[in-house]
């Protein structure tokens, strides 16, 4: 059974919206349990009597700062995060990337064709919008997309001395057509059979979140979702089910943890959440809304809150199953061996 996939057309664990709304100062956290299943930490409740649903919680951008390296480190380490998705050619990948090996987490590679940071030796790269215009006319050079790739790739491989688990892209770059041929070819040549899964970017339920996020999320599904779910169907590429946490990098940590509520009450198994986290004092333009993001990713509060409406921070290569509902309530943390959180 593949663990997660593009061409699944599961139903919702359950239905239902966060009932947060702009006048509460957070509402993350204090909601209660969706699903009445009594004392959420009496002993005597076992596990099994839960609905529970697994997601993948996907930080990226790790590699760009030391801000960004060291708080997604810390929330790995605190089972907030199971994948992270690394800029490789990153000013400071080299030398953080070797933490990730001891973590229970995917790692991935973040291709980056849009971002130089800085630096003289990265190979040339274009603004989102020129980027995009090209693909949709036919005007990216594949040499120039290969040779990205390569470089990309030897460098992740040559710091964790293994191909990446996963590969998506920085701002989604990814999946635009004559960039996504070009990945799966080359993933294909390097790994065969044993190939990295691909983030897909088809928007998961929006209920409750407000439109100009829904909106947001809808539009980079459109940029190349339908052709990430194509290569699943086809070629057997492996994929998450939906994608979920797209927003405006605005509003601090009360609108974070608003919108989070509906991303979470909203997630089906097999989802992915992405976010940004960072520790404070981030040096980019999103740094302050990074930390937001890490704050209310790494409150207690958020775990508790999780464990009551049953939800699982997972690893894509867990056995994840389809959430139909004949099958969602028949896999509980207990029937896992390793990585429960």
């Amino acid at each position: 059974m593949q663990p997660l996939n593009a061409c699944h057309r599961d139903q919702p664990v359950r239905h239902g919206r966060g009932t947060a709304d702009g006048d509460e100062p957070s509402k993350l956290f204090d909601q209660g349990s969706h699903i009445n299943w009594g004392n959420a930490d009496t002993g005597n409740r076992r596990n099994a009597d839960r609905c529970w649903k697994y997601i993948v919680v996907c930080g990226d951008d790790f590699g760009m700062n030391l801000n960004i390296d060291a708080g997604m480190l810390e929330l790995a380490a605190l089972g907030r995060l199971s994948a992270i998705s690394c800029l490789s050619l990153g000013p400071t990948f080299t030398t953080h990337a070797r933490r990730l090996r001891d973590l229970d987490v995917d790692v991935g590679l973040h291709l980056n064709l849009t971002e130089s940071f800085g630096l003289q030796d990265q190979p040339a790269v274009m603004p989102l919008p020129t980027l995009i215009t090209r693909a949709y006319i036919s005007q990216l050079d594949s040499g120039w997309i290969d040779e990205q790739l390569a470089r990309q790739l030897d460098a992740f491989e040559g710091v964790l001395g293994r191909a990446p688990d996963y590969v998506d892209g920085h701002q989604h770059v990814h999946q635009l057509p004559g960039v996504l041929p070009r990945l799966l070819r080359v993933l294909e040549l390097r790994y065969g059979s044993d190939r990295p899964w691909l983030r897909h970017t088809a928007p998961g339920t929006q209920s409750g979140v407000p439109l100009r996020e829904s909106a947001k999320a809808r539009l980079i599904g459109t940029l190349g979702a339908g052709s990430v779910e194509r290569a699943a169907r086809s070629d057997g590429w492996r994929t998450n089910r939906r994608m979920l946490g797209v927003y405006d990098f605005h509003g601090g940590p009360r609108r974070y943890a608003q919108l989070l509520h509906h991303w979470l009450n909203n997630a089906r198994d097999g989802d992915l959440l992405m976010c940004h986290p960072a520790l404070p004092g981030a040096a980019d333009k999103l740094g302050a809304q990074r930390a937001a993001e890490f704050a209310v990713l790494a409150s207690a509060e958020l775990g508790q809150w999780m464990s009551r409406n049953g939800v699982q921070v997972a690893r894509a290569n867990w056995p994840m199953r389809s959430a139909t509902p004949e099958t969602a309530c028949s896999v509980t943390p207990d029937s896992r061996d390793a990585g429960n959180r």
